[in-house]
């Protein structure tokens, strides 16, 4: 039943229904209401709309400008010995197709009520756990430049570190859910769910996914602090972090060099070698300026800059499209995390502390992952292999980012039946 149906006057028939409507009219707004009845004119009602507009058409928006940025980036790319079989358009095809997939997933995850995701979200996190064991199978596990991280379904690769993305944000909700009254416990709140994370994290190092981790660690850790865990706790999770990642770089040779390399990229010693796409990223952006070089006119794409039409094609935006282009992304990802806390507040207000952490948790995730891969093609981070949500090339990548836009959707969908006075 639609807010107009359940809250809206009814016109009477009969030669006391103009009274009886503006007895009504007045009731709802007041004597200017009932002048504006009086003088004939029918005051406006307020309707609330299923979902929200400005979300939607935002991911379209980003949506379509990496379908367009992905063609610019990959376009020169078949000159390459490495994609001399390709032509020219291949890359545009596929993201194409990736995009319908993904809105065509996106739509049934939309009709999935956010009890089911609760209910199932165990299963999720183990089938999740079990895809990231699969890919580190020798012979099974698809390994691009040296890096084991897709399984191949024939006309794709799954990338199960995207999955994992998803099951964390809808697991960690429902930990919190469980566990509430343990969350100022060690052994019983915080313990359980810092193995599990622990244990995704070992499993991705051996990939190696840094990147993934990173995200995937933000993810759990803010949706247990929004969810209540203990300050001190808290603290200690992040202090464990913190200094895990430093004895990673420290034990790695390879993650040592490309620290001392992000420090001082121009160095002679790694302008060629470990900060070679970072130069060129800082290039690219140097030679966009204000408003670009116009679209299609990169020249760092003409496979100068490595991996232009995945990790670092916000690189090829900031030149083609220049600080302004870039700018305009930069706000089309903060209406997606400002909007994924504002529904998510929502929920919370309406006692559904799984679905407001679940919106939270992909605010954290768009927001955690957009940051790093921003930093690194700014220079602000050290190079990792992450892509930017929505935009980069990528299926997996595509496919989860539009599940979980659906998700955020469908909570908000949800709130707004509840506000109706409808059920879910």
């Amino acid at each position: 039943m639609s807010w107009s149906e359940r809250f809206g006057s009814r016109e009477a028939a009969g030669g006391n229904g103009a009274a009886r409507t503006s007895t009504r009219t007045s009731t709802r707004t007041g004597g200017s209401g009932l002048a504006s009845a009086v003088n004939g004119v029918r005051p406006l009602r307020s309707r609330m709309l299923d979902y929200d507009h400005s979300l939607l058409w935002v991911v379209v928006a980003l949506l379509g400008l990496g379908i367009v940025m992905v063609y610019s980036a990959s376009i020169a790319m078949p000159d390459s010995p490495k994609y001399a079989s390709y032509r020219d358009y291949a890359f545009l095809v596929r993201q194409t197709i990736f995009v319908v997939m993904g809105a065509v997933v996106g739509v049934v995850s939309f009709r999935i009520p956010i009890s089911t995701w609760d209910k199932y979200a165990p299963k999720l996190f183990l089938i999740s756990l079990v895809a990231l064991v699969i890919v580190l199978i020798p012979h099974v596990g698809k390994g691009v430049n040296g890096a084991r991280r897709w399984i191949p379904l024939g006309i794709t690769n799954m990338q199960p570190s995207e999955i994992m993305k998803l099951a964390v944000t809808i697991y960690a909700a429902n930990y919190t859910v469980r566990k509430q009254e343990y969350m100022h416990s060690f052994a019983k709140g915080f313990l359980p769910m810092a193995v599990a994370v622990g244990l995704v994290g070992m499993l991705l190092l051996l990939e190696p996914d840094m990147g993934a981790f990173m995200v995937i660690a933000a993810i759990a850790m803010g949706v247990l602090f929004l969810g209540g865990v203990n300050g001190k706790l808290f603290g200690g999770l992040v202090a464990t972090a913190v200094g895990t990642f430093t004895l990673l770089v420290w034990a790695s040779p390879w993650r040592r060099e490309r620290i001392f390399a992000y420090l001082d990229p121009w160095d002679d010693r790694y302008a060629q070698g470990k900060a070679y796409q970072l130069t060129h990223s800082l290039i690219a952006f140097g030679r966009g300026e204000w408003f670009g070089v116009g679209l299609g006119g990169s020249v760092e794409k003409l496979n100068y800059l490595p991996e232009a039409h995945t990790d670092f094609i916000l690189a090829v935006i900031g030149e083609e499209l220049g600080f302004v282009g870039v700018l305009v992304v930069i706000l089309m990802f903060y209406w997606i995390v400002r909007r994924s806390f504002e529904i998510g507040r929502q929920a919370l207000a309406l006692d559904r502390t799984f679905a407001g952490l679940v919106a939270k948790g992909i605010g954290i995730w768009f927001g955690a992952q957009t940051f790093i891969n921003m930093g690194v093609n700014l220079g602000l981070l050290p190079t990792k292999g992450l892509t930017l949500p929505l935009v980069s090339y990528g299926g997996s990548g595509i496919l989860l980012n539009c599940v979980a836009i659906a998700v955020l959707m469908r909570v908000d969908y949800e709130n707004r039946v509840l506000m109706r006075g409808g059920k879910v």
